[in-house]
């Protein structure tokens, strides 16, 4: 039986020793009775694309998105249309994806599950025509990740200082919402349509949501008393928050959300300029993926 071929894509910037623990485990675990490997290493911003991409082209079997969501969003733009799979070792911040899809946050275990094979045909959205696997926001969840990808510091503790800081500070805006056609008028405070079910850190923005579905869901976070937004992130950890009374939940194909002063939106935690009106879409079952 011929060996399928597998490469991982690793960021440098985790570290040296991040970077010799990920190998070890890889060569440890990874069954080399059934693969072979390479580590392919980024160089700069978004190398991740081309590197999936080279590698589909080579023919491997699978690439491995070793990161956070942001990482696992380039290498899906590298490999959509290609039949090549995707797996992931979560080694970002948050890790969203990697959670909603079950995937453990240990090395090891994530590497066993590639040893396995069992795979799923995952969603992937679009906003204005830019790919995304976990969510996109256009409101206070954009502005959170254009300060957190500033941050020189990551994890929760930074972004829930970077979350309280700016609730209080964030001003609603009012937002017309088109679901499949039908129209909805909102003053939110944030609007996150999702494909996966949390930012991470277990915080489930959209806990009902499936990544095989081939729908959307949107949460509508409406004005809401501003003390209140401890009940918020509460409700968001224990997988509730679509059942507070701020919070409206649609599903939907085709979403477009409009506001004049739209500037910025978020999609899987990388912030973007925008058009004052976004649309998305979702591609049913579009790229392969190694789930547990």
């Amino acid at each position: 039986m011929s060996r399928k071929h597998i490469v991982f894509i690793i960021n440098p910037k985790s570290g040296v020793e991040r970077q010799k623990e990920i190998a070890s485990a890889i060569d440890a675990h990874l069954d080399k009775e059934k693969y072979t490997h390479e580590i392919r290493n980024t160089e700069y911003a978004k190398h991740g694309i081309t590197l999936a991409k080279e590698a589909a082209d080579r023919g491997a079997y699978a690439v491995v998105a070793v990161g956070g969501d942001g990482s696992v969003n380039d290498v899906v733009q590298g490999l959509l249309g290609t039949g090549t799979a995707l797996a992931i070792i979560p080694k970002g911040s948050g890790n969203g994806m990697a959670r909603t899809m079950r995937i453990p946050l240990d090395t090891a275990e994530a590497v066993k599950v590639i040893n396995k094979g069992n795979t799923a045909e995952m969603d992937v959205a679009y906003a204005n025509g830019l790919p995304f696997i976990s969510n996109a926001g256009v409101a206070f969840d954009a502005l959170i990740s254009k300060k957190f990808a500033v941050s020189e510091k990551r994890g929760l503790m930074v972004y829930s200082w970077l979350v309280t800081k700016y609730m209080w500070l964030y001003k609603e805006r009012d937002f017309k919402i088109t679901v499949d056609g039908k129209e909805y008028y909102s003053r939110a405070f944030m609007i996150n349509v999702a494909n996966g079910q949390q930012f991470g850190y277990n915080f489930q923005i959209a806990p009902m949501a499936s990544y095989t579905d081939g729908i959307l869901d949107i949460i509508i976070i409406r004005k809401f008393p501003k003390i209140l937004g401890g009940t918020l992130v509460v409700r968001a950890m224990s997988g509730t928050i679509a059942k507070s009374p701020f919070v409206k939940h649609l599903t939907g194909k085709e979403i477009i959300i409009s506001n004049p002063q739209l500037k910025l939106m978020q999609t899987d935690g990388d912030a973007h300029d925008c058009e004052n009106e976004i649309k998305f879409t979702v591609q049913k079952g579009a790229q392969k993926v190694i789930v547990p």
